[in-house]
């Protein structure tokens, strides 16, 4: 009873929120108001609150410009706990903006949207990522492609390092900075989360959208600590394929980091 009551209400409070964050970002935009990049913030920490993602952050990210930042990808949640901590634009498939409603919210949050299937496109796609860029607005992009189990992240893939490049091209040769981020779900309930805890909450593989988001409306009490690491400066002389190598490793080191309690 109290399960079923605590997604009813989670839904509907979601439903509201989001409603009031779509009618209000659309208002402000039209005026180019600061507040319109702030609401998408606005929105996941509120989100954030209503899902009980308590989000711990180990780090911090850099204050120097362009940055794009290379995390995991564990869950759909971590737009939400990415964009509770700052405003960020995000990168997402394509196929994510013909999602009904949540492709509306994720164009309102200024996301990119790519078809990393179809490298015809990747050009235009790595200019757009670096337009963003260019302008000081710090891009998140989730580097494996995929979801993965939440444990260990998969292989990043370097296609759209290539924005990097592009604004480094763009910004006069001067260095852009990548920094890697890990995202990892620790604790439930103030219990700590093994590796069979945390494959259970994140969402992969071909695991249908509903029943995941009912689970974490139902259970609530998730601590995620996201660590910010050391930024790796993206320059001429710089290899795509080598920095994409180096921010999986240290993503990878971090994610250890957190499953064994570590400072």
């Amino acid at each position: 009873m109290i399960h079923g009551l605590r997604i009813a209400f989670g839904l509907a409070a979601a439903v509201v929120v989001s409603l009031v964050f779509l009618v209000f970002h659309l208002v402000v935009r039209r005026f180019g108001n600061h507040a319109a990049r702030i609401m998408p913030h606005v929105w996941a920490r509120t989100c954030a609150g209503l899902l009980d993602l308590r989000i711990s952050v180990v780090g911090e990210m850099t204050r120097a410009r362009p940055l794009l930042l290379v995390a995991n990808h564990v869950s759909w949640a971590d737009i939400v706990v990415m964009g509770a901590i700052a405003p960020f634009n995000f990168v997402a498939k394509a196929d994510m903006a013909r999602w009904p409603g949540l492709g509306a919210l994720a164009r309102a949050a200024g996301t990119v949207f790519v078809e990393r299937e179809r490298r015809v496109r990747s050009g235009s796609q790595a200019n757009a990522l670096s337009a963003r860029l260019v302008a000081g607005e710090p891009v998140v992009l989730f580097a494996e492609g995929s979801t993965s189990n939440g444990n260990e992240p998969l292989p990043f893939k370097s296609t759209l390092i290539a924005a990097a490049q592009i604004a480094l091209e763009n910004n006069g040769d001067r260095p852009v900075l990548v920094q890697p981020v890990s995202i990892i779900y620790v604790r439930q309930h103030g219990l700590p989360l093994g590796r069979i805890g945390r494959a259970r909450l994140a969402w992969y593989g071909d695991g249908d959208l509903a029943p995941h988001l009912f689970a974490l409306l139902g259970e609530g009490g998730i601590d995620v600590e996201v660590r910010f690491g050391d930024p790796v400066a993206f320059s001429a002389s710089s290899d795509r394929k080598a920095v994409a190598r180096e921010l999986e490793r240290r993503v990878a080191g971090m994610m250890v980091a957190s499953q064994r309690g570590n400072a």
